[in-house]
């Protein structure tokens, strides 16, 4: 089978599946693992957003976005040159990879990924295993077992979960989940709907001990200089600690390396009694 695969999080799977192999062209951001990296790119985003700062790029995206105008194109011209069987979309997310309804070529199948919870990513993977004719049963099973190993056991500690700092937006979709199984109690959280955008106020009024930082699409270096920019509000929030993660390698892809995310979040919980920026 033939796959191009236009969600990061899908070519992810496909290749944890062992179907690497079949996937013949994906986005300009699937870079993990790194025989993605050699693939054929189909897509581009329509803004240039490298060098701005957190609050210019969420300016940018909402100004495109309140225009109607589109955050990426796909090379529909390339992907049928591919000759793919199958087509991997997403129906979770404008502003994180090409919409699925953009995609549509005469005879191919295109698969929607629209999963909004872990169970839901976990599920999601099975059935794109089965489009693709392979078994998601020692995968899902293992990842599943690793899920079971942290579930938290001890109080849950109070934090709040940002995936943007300017403005600040709170912990949406599947990220809640991984936050109650670390054990953590995030009052800004909203499970299985998509993150939105709060007030620094607002997490400051949340009390929590620690903010754990994770902005979608920002590696761990560009995370940390976000946090720099942002020091004032962030240290107002009383918090007696900052955690960083790499949000675009973690946290922000639905797809196996969330377990990934889960166990990088309940080491950081273990580690709660110290002080300072993790």
């Amino acid at each position: 089978m033939r796959i191009v695969s236009l969600v990061p999080a899908a070519t992810e799977t496909l290749f944890a599946l062992g179907l690497g192999p079949g996937v013949v062209g994906v986005t300009h951001e699937c870079d993990h693992p790194a025989g993605a990296r050699e693939l054929p790119r189909v897509t581009r985003s329509t803004l240039e957003l490298d060098g701005l700062t957190g609050g210019d790029i969420d300016a940018r995206v909402n100004a495109a976005l309140a225009a109607g105008e589109p955050l990426y194109a796909a090379d529909l011209e390339a992907i049928g040159a591919l000759r793919p069987d199958l087509v991997v979309a997403q129906d979770v997310c404008d502003v994180c990879a090409v919409p699925a309804d953009d995609v549509a070529l005469p005879g191919v199948r295109v698969l929607r990924q629209h999963a909004h919870s872990l169970d839901g990513v976990l599920a999601g993977i099975e059935e794109l295993a089965e489009a693709c004719g392979a078994d998601a049963g020692p995968l899902v099973a293992g990842l599943r077992r690793r899920v079971e190993a942290i579930r938290a056991r001890r109080p849950p500690v109070r934090a709040v979960f940002l995936e943007w700092l300017d403005p600040p937006y709170g912990a949406g979709h599947w990220t809640p989940d991984l936050l109650l199984l670390a054990g953590v109690d995030d009052p800004l959280a909203t499970p299985g709907r998509p993150s939105r955008a709060t007030s620094w106020d607002a997490v400051r009024e949340a009390g929590p001990e620690l903010l754990l930082v994770a902005p979608c699409g920002f590696d761990e270096a560009a995370a940390r200089r976000e946090i720099d920019r942002m020091a004032a509000p962030i240290a107002a929030t009383g918090a007696g600690r900052v955690v960083v993660f790499d949000g675009a390698a973690f946290f922000n892809r639905p797809g196996p390396r969330l377990v990934d995310s889960l166990e990088l979040l309940a080491e950081a919980i273990a580690r709660v009694g110290g002080g300072g920026e993790a």
